[in-house]
């Protein structure tokens, strides 16, 4: 049975760019929602000229109250049924209340090779403790942030001279070729991690 991916962003969307690019032939998965806290997210333009519906659930009129935001979330999925969510850089944390629900069927993608560098600024961050080796990584989603099961990560060599933007850009070209991967073996059930270098 064809799985439906909804696909959680706040800007341009390029990983949700490649997600939706894969989806096809024999894809275990196909798109049914792409959705935003941010009406003027650019990647709402890029899944509509591909004909993929779009929600928006800004999240400004529900400051300090996350769990009427994730409310308003669940209602505006629900006549689309996903079956699995990815977040592609949906710049909002998510409460165990709308995780829960979802564990074991939601993915995430994170630039670095976690357990390190949860949260922010990552590029810099390993920049700045001399790595060598840098990432991204693709997990299950839970309650806490960038944790839960690994699904897959791709390896970045650190050269000398790099900078966070070329660094960042560096790891943003695996993170396109990650994603994809992992969404396609894990909506055929199949959560053996991946590893790309």
């Amino acid at each position: 049975m064809t799985k439906r991916v909804a696909i959680f962003i706040s800007g341009s969307g390029s990983n949700m760019v490649k997600l939706l690019d894969s989806m096809h032939g024999d894809h275990p998965a196909r798109p049914c929602v792409v959705l935003s806290n941010d009406p003027s997210a650019k990647g709402l333009e890029r899944a509509e000229a591909r004909g993929v519906p779009t929600e928006v659930v800004r999240h400004q009129p529900f400051k300090g109250d996350r769990d009427a935001f994730e409310h308003a979330i669940t209602g505006a999925l629900a006549h689309h049924a996903p079956d699995i969510i990815c977040l592609a850089g949906f710049m909002r944390k998510l409460t165990a209340g709308f995780v829960d629900p979802w564990r074991g069927h939601m993915l995430n993608i994170h630039p670095s090779l976690l357990p390190k560098y949860k949260g922010l600024h990552t590029h810099a961050r390993a920049l700045e403790a001399g790595d060598s080796l840098h990432g991204c990584t693709v997990h299950e989603v839970t309650p806490a942030l960038d944790d839960g099961p690994i699904l897959g990560q791709a390896e970045v060599p650190v050269q000398p001279g790099d900078t966070v933007e070329t660094l960042s850009a560096r790891v943003l070209v695996q993170e396109h070729r990650l994603y994809p991967a992992v969404l396609e073996r894990f909506a055929r059930g199949d959560k053996r991690p991946i590893l790309l270098r």
